[in-house]
């Protein structure tokens, strides 16, 4: 079973929520998990005034994906932060080139989820997520949030992310704050929720996808 952990960051706040997704859904037996970032889009001086330049040599190393890598995948999990309540324009920018994908209904009956993160509690992690889940229900994918069995996200002690539709982190307004220990717990327990439910689903899809031809 291939799980795709595909991601944008700016920051690395994403980057360290994907590692952690990655994670939990390599606890499932016999699954590979492949990490990828969606291409950038800004301009590097522009990246380089907004001081993002240093931070994302952490994750340079992470190769590009491409559409072809989503069709190869019984699952997939997509990281962004959140831009005024919705998906990153880099996300955004490749999730638009999937339309041939769409018209050969090659993700139909997969698994996918979504993690997010944002620079205050209130700034649109919730929205991101599930605006996110449109796009996923036009490919026919089956959505998996992140389960209130995970008990963290209901956590009121401290300032924590997650809700019922997927892991997050808050990033802080200069990209201060790192995901806490809770928030990377959120991301592991997703990660491994859609391994399990493709684990799952996978054997089943190619019979359930004739039925539904018929």
């Amino acid at each position: 079973m291939r799980i795709l952990v595909l991601f944008y960051s700016t920051y690395g706040h994403v980057y360290a929520m994907a590692e952690a997704a990655a994670e939990g859904a390599r606890e499932i037996p016999d699954t590979f998990v492949d990490i990828k970032r969606v291409p950038e889009t800004l301009p590097r001086e522009v990246l380089q005034k907004m001081g993002a330049l240093e931070a994302q040599k952490a994750f340079a190393h992470i190769p590009e994906a491409t559409p072809k890598d989503l069709e190869n995948a019984d699952a997939i999990l997509f990281g962004t932060p959140t831009r005024f309540g919705n998906m990153a324009a880099q996300m955004k920018n490749f999730l638009d080139a999937t339309g041939g994908l769409w018209q050969k209904g090659a993700l139909v009956g997969k698994v996918g989820g979504v993690f997010t993160s944002s620079s205050t509690q209130h700034g649109g992690q919730e929205s991101t997520i599930l605006s996110f889940h449109i796009t996923l229900l036009h490919h026919g994918m089956v959505v998996a949030g992140l389960p209130y069995a995970f008990a963290g996200q209901t956590d009121n002690s401290a300032i924590v992310g997650g809700s019922p539709y997927g892991a997050s982190t808050i990033a802080g307004g200069a990209g201060e704050r790192k995901p806490s220990d809770t928030d990377l717990a959120g991301a592991r327990f997703q990660g491994k929720y859609v391994a399990l439910l493709a684990s799952a689903l996978t054997e089943k899809r190619d019979g359930m996808l004739k039925e539904l031809t018929l």
